[in-house]
């Protein structure tokens, strides 16, 4: 697998710069929609070989999806899943997976830990701690580091990930991929399903 990586600030071993690439990823295109940039660099990105390997295959057909999508239409793909009129089609927020509302204990209990880690939200952010963005970006933190913070513990990596990501994300990417009006995301859906399971099981034998 060949692709540019993240520039870090302290070395980082390969296999975890390609983790830190694509939760980089996974964060941009739950953040909004993916512009003409985004789709043109996407398209151009290096196939995986493997076609029998269910998370080669996902990123093949992200690759494939990427280079037809219209960054107008998804665009408005990604308002109508993840934004709604009044209500969205589907929630991106862990509160609202592992507790059935938005800005309940899922939140402050995450909001908790990310102070113990160190890590607070900026102020001209107004995305929720909890939502499926900001946790990728997190643990592209934990794994990658910034300035002068480095990479966090394995150990610590893995307690994030099977605490506040693990718990509801293959059920919320089930509803992406089950959502009659999903397109484009139906790709993006499926690679962070089969990307999470390979982090979740590679987080388990260490």
């Amino acid at each position: 697998m060949q692709h540019a990586s993240l520039a870090v600030p302290h070395p980082i071993a390969p296999e975890d710069a390609t983790r830190a690439d694509f939760y980089a990823l996974l964060a941009r295109l739950f953040a909004d929609g993916p512009d003409a940039a985004m789709l043109a660099a996407l398209a151009r990105a290096a196939r995986m070989d493997g076609e029998s390997s269910s998370i080669a295959l996902a990123w093949n057909r992200l690759i494939d999806a990427s280079a037809a999508m219209d960054p107008e239409a998804a665009a408005q793909e990604y308002t109508d899943l993840f934004i709604g009129v009044g209500k969205s089609e589907v929630n991106l927020h862990a509160s609202f997976w592992l507790s059935g509302f938005m800005m309940e204990k899922p939140l402050a209990n995450l909001r908790g830990s990310l102070a113990q880690l160190g890590i607070a939200r900026r102020d001209e952010v107004a995305m929720l701690e909890d939502h499926l963005s900001a946790l990728c970006e997190t643990m592209r933190l934990l794994i990658a580091g910034h300035g002068d913070r480095r990479s966090a513990a394995i150990t610590t990596q893995r307690a994030f990930f099977e605490r506040y990501i693990e718990p509801w994300v293959f059920e919320c990417c089930a509803a992406i991929e089950n959502c009659a009006i999903a397109n484009y995301y139906v790709r993006v859906a499926k690679f962070a399903r089969e990307f999470m399971a390979v982090d979740r099981d590679a987080l388990a034998m260490d």
